[in-house]
């Protein structure tokens, strides 16, 4: 019982920022042409609980990302319902492919050939076809991994030839920015990649997913075209490690 009182006002907290993040979604859809409907919205559930993850699955979120497989792994087990949608946003090492493929249905973070390909090896081995996303190092910065963008064809084309694997888009998390409007000019130059990469074409995939945007610039991101948002803080509160 102390336990539970202790995280109610945390559940509380969770309700009113699912609805002020949900409406202000809505504003930015609107405001950019689309349906609140043509924005998928993903609850960040690194370092929380399952507890309030599963909160926020009760609220109606129906799509989490984590950014570490053993985290990921570590939760599973207590996630209600156990079948939410799940996808790795995070970097992921060649040597952990085997564990992830299967149990999320999206990697957001595909940034090479070696890890294209052992995507690829692993779904063949499991009879499953995995979803990716390329992540795209927009600013070009040291400390960020992700594909410099212009190396997005060849790893595009390069998907092509992997039948267990389908690309579905491009992901990225553009360099802080002081401004909205700075924000939006990145995510305005991914939006151009993005519709470069439909025009393709490339057999085998099905491109209808640009990723951007984050607690701190999600209506920016949707503004520019966005049409999945990934929001942690903003939903539960600051991380605790």
């Amino acid at each position: 019982m102390t336990e539970r009182l202790s995280i109610e006002p945390r559940f509380r907290s969770i309700e009113d920022n699912y609805k002020e993040i949900i409406s202000r979604i809505a504003e930015a859809a609107v405001k950019s042409g689309r349906s609140p409907a043509d924005i998928r919205f993903m609850a960040v559930t690194k370092t929380h609980e399952p507890a309030l993850i599963n909160h926020t699955l009760s609220l109606g979120v129906d799509l989490i990302g984590e950014n570490k497989v053993q985290e990921l792994l570590g939760k599973l087990d207590y996630l209600e319902p156990p079948d939410v949608e799940k996808h790795l946003i995070g970097h992921l090492q060649t040597n952990k492919v085997r564990k992830i493929v299967g149990v999320v249905s999206m990697i957001q973070s595909v940034d090479s050939l070696p890890l294209l390909h052992e995507i690829e090896r692993q779904s063949a081995l499991k009879g499953v076809t995995t979803d990716i996303l390329l992540e795209i190092n927009i600013g070009e910065e040291a400390a960020k991994t992700g594909l410099p963008p212009g190396d997005v064809a060849e790893l595009a084309e390069a998907s092509a030839d992997c039948p267990h694997v389908r690309l579905r888009g491009l992901m990225a998390v553009p360099p802080v920015c002081e401004t909205e409007s700075e924000a939006r000019s990145w995510f305005s130059r991914m939006k151009r990649m993005y519709e470069d990469l439909r025009e393709t074409n490339l057999p085998g995939a099905g491109i209808d997913t640009l990723s951007l945007g984050m607690s701190a610039d999600y209506e920016a991101a949707i503004l520019e075209g966005s049409t999945l948002v990934r929001v942690g803080s903003a939903l539960f509160g600051l991380r605790r490690y």
